[in-house]
């Protein structure tokens, strides 16, 4: 009993952490010369990936918006592709920045903007799997795949839009995968049985798939670290804070928001913009970089991947982030839900 008790109290306490109010500026984020490099980002029509697609487009990046066609109250991708083609502009960098719509509701639309992407046929540096909602708003809160709307949103799609994208990820020199997971995860549980449910309290789709998503990308590195042709690419998780932005938008306009949140979002959440930082950060910092003892390329500071970053400082993770049979256990559920082996997307990678 005493050890569970101390067990809730550490995930209390480490989910707690994700409400740090540092002010970062450019002497915790740097800038970074990004010319000539390919990112996509998803969800960047607003919040904090909007707030990352401008750093990286100031900076020089190449950019990918993959949005979906939003709702009245976010910023309609075009909108935010031409901001980020004024600020690239602004700074004397000639980048392409385009919307490629994707829907993170439909695994067609996931594939087919993978497909879209390989044709081009270029290296991928850079693929931020930002993308996500805090609860569904809609009656129904099932995708046309059968799945619970945030457990496809939130992670089943990245999943897919990751693995897809490997082969392109592995054309550059040091690629990375920066999934936007969140101190949440601390408090999620982890149960297989109800893997496609909201059972229980608002928000558990939330928490739990949050856990799963920050268990995937340990799992997913150390897999990557085995196989020659993937090594070099690094996957970490990121909470960029907890931030007001236009995740909750949607919550308030369907009376589903909890209680107080208007209160918390003024004086405990931080601003889009800094959460944007932490993403950029976690995309260009050395130190979340390759480790090159492991991966034969990198800066000598890097870590490597498969960590979980609280901000921009690298944080403890639940426990089953590093239970290795809990994690391959995930791993085949993932298969049975999204038919990955069968699709290809698992050679090399393992069952």
């Amino acid at each position: 009993m005493a050890s569970w008790i101390f067990s809730v109290l550490n995930d209390l306490f480490q989910a707690g952490r994700g409400t740090n109010t540092t002010f970062l500026t450019d002497q915790h984020v740097p800038s970074t010369d990004l010319t000539g490099k390919w990112i996509i980002i998803t969800g960047s029509n607003n919040g904090v990936g909007f707030e990352a697609a401008k750093l990286f487009a100031s900076w020089g990046a190449n950019l990918i918006l993959a949005c979906r066609e939003p709702p009245a109250w976010e910023l309609h991708p075009t909108a935010a592709m031409n901001q980020c083609k004024e600020l690239a502009l602004a700074y004397g960098h000639s980048s392409t920045i385009e919307w490629w719509p994707i829907d993170m509701a439909d695994l067609s639309s996931v594939d087919a903007f993978c497909q879209r992407w390989l044709q081009c046929d270029r290296a991928l540096d850079i693929l931020c799997n930002n993308a996500g909602i805090a609860e569904p708003t809609k009656q129904t809160p099932i995708t046309k795949d059968g799945f619970h709307m945030v457990h496809q949103v939130n992670f089943l799609s990245h999943v897919l839009l990751t693995l897809r994208l490997l082969p392109s990820l592995a054309r550059s020199a040091e690629p990375r995968v920066i999934c936007t997971t969140s101190c949440f995860h601390h408090l999620g549980i982890f149960d297989l049985e109800r893997f496609n449910s909201e059972e229980g309290s608002r928000g558990n789709a939330y928490r739990n798939n949050k856990l799963y998503y920050q268990m995937w990308v340990v799992e997913l590195q150390s897999r990557l670290l085995k196989n020659p042709e993937y090594l070099h690419i690094t996957v970490n998780g990121i909470h960029p804070g907890f931030v007001a932005s236009g995740i909750w938008d949607g919550l308030e306009d369907a009376g589903n928001a909890p209680s107080g949140l208007s209160l918390v979002l003024r004086y405990v959440a931080i601003t889009s913009q800094q959460g944007g930082l932490a993403i950029v950060n976690a995309a260009t910092s050395p130190e979340f970089g390759p480790d090159p003892k492991k991966q034969g390329v990198g800066a000598q500071t890097g870590r490597g991947g498969g960590k979980y970053i609280n901000r921009i400082w690298e944080g403890p993770m639940k426990a089953y982030c590093n239970d290795s049979e809990a994690r391959s256990r995930l791993w085949i559920k993932l298969d049975e839900e999204l038919g990955l082996q069968e699709k290809g997307l698992l050679t090399g990678l393992g069952l």
